[in-house]
């Protein structure tokens, strides 16, 4: 089942609703996913040289300031830090590999849900709307969104099982479907360095891409391997820091709509969590086709 959603905005006066038209898009997808929700919000870029680090502990009296101590410490810079609900937005100059190498050493119990210059990734248990409303997704500003809401049919309702995944540096995956030969790719992957905190196949996924990426591939290149190498059914919607993509595989069982004005592409499994859209009316509306590559970026492309 799961639902998933993207908004990719083409006029920088709509990027103060991102929120807005963004959270009405996901909750409609409720029905689809009432377990948990998540969501990859792409908003201002942080300073040169420093990245943003989201992390989620399930404590909410958990002490952020010791992690922010630690950081200073290790990394010597002054983080800013910024706490909502049960995630933290850390801003520091580090790289990413060093940063992770650090957290998982000395604040094992943290998650990291995503490293970057724009990208911050939440995500929690509850109902879509719950997860709305309490991360205040509404008030977010930025250029483009993906989101994802679950229903956990075949494991168990965690945060950790919940989309988006994020693997690289901005960039992240959503997924309706399954993958069938994710156990194998994941111990592939591994050898190469990719690495994995959950079980979830879209973290396999999210692996993939990130691996390809990394070795040289673009976007396009490394969703066009994955047709060959990503086996199962499935709808990606796939965030970047400048744009977003959206394929189906092959056979294409899993829904999915896409709309395009002059002021934004959207995309959902279903058209109703388009029908609020401003101007949705004027919007051209289509399937995406089969094992066909669907992506925008910031550049016009």
């Amino acid at each position: 089942m799961c639902g998933i959603v993207g908004l990719f905005l083409k006029q920088k006066s709509l990027e103060s609703q991102l929120g807005t038209m963004f959270s009405d898009m996901l909750v409609c997808m409720s029905s689809r996913g009432p377990d948990s929700a998540g969501f990859a919000v792409y908003g201002d870029s942080a300073p040169n040289g420093k990245l943003k680090v989201v992390l989620q502990h399930p404590d909410p009296a958990f002490d952020w300031d010791t992690v922010a101590k630690a950081l200073e410490h290790q990394f010597h810079d002054t983080p800013l830090v910024d706490v909502n609900s049960s995630h933290a937005r850390f801003v520091l100059k580090v790289d990413a590999l060093s940063i992770r190498d650090f957290l998982e050493k000395n604040f094992p119990t943290l998650r990291i849900m995503s490293v970057g210059q724009r990208i911050e990734i939440m995500k929690e248990t509850g109902s879509p709307e719950a997860v709305v409303n309490r991360f205040s997704v509404r008030t977010m500003t930025g250029t483009h969104a993906i989101g994802h809401t679950r229903m956990a049919t075949e494991s168990a309702v965690t945060t950790e099982g919940s989309h988006p995944f994020s693997t690289g540096i901005d960039v992240c995956l959503v997924h309706n479907g399954s993958l069938s030969n994710h156990n194998r790719l994941r111990r592939t992957l591994r050898r190469e360095g990719v690495r994995f905190y959950t079980e979830n196949d879209t973290e396999v996924a999210a692996g993939y891409l990130a691996w390809q990426l990394t070795n040289g591939a673009t976007l396009e290149q490394a969703l066009e391997a994955g047709l060959k190498d990503l086996d199962g059914f499935y709808t990606f919607t796939v965030g970047t820091e400048d744009g977003f993509a959206v394929l189906r595989d092959p056979i294409a069982c899993k829904p999915a709509v896409l709309a395009e004005t002059d002021e934004y592409v959207a995309m959902a499994s279903e058209y109703r969590s388009l029908a609020s859209l401003p101007n949705i009316d004027d919007a051209r509306l289509w399937e995406p086709e089969p094992a066909v590559i669907y992506s925008w970026s910031q550049n016009g492309a």
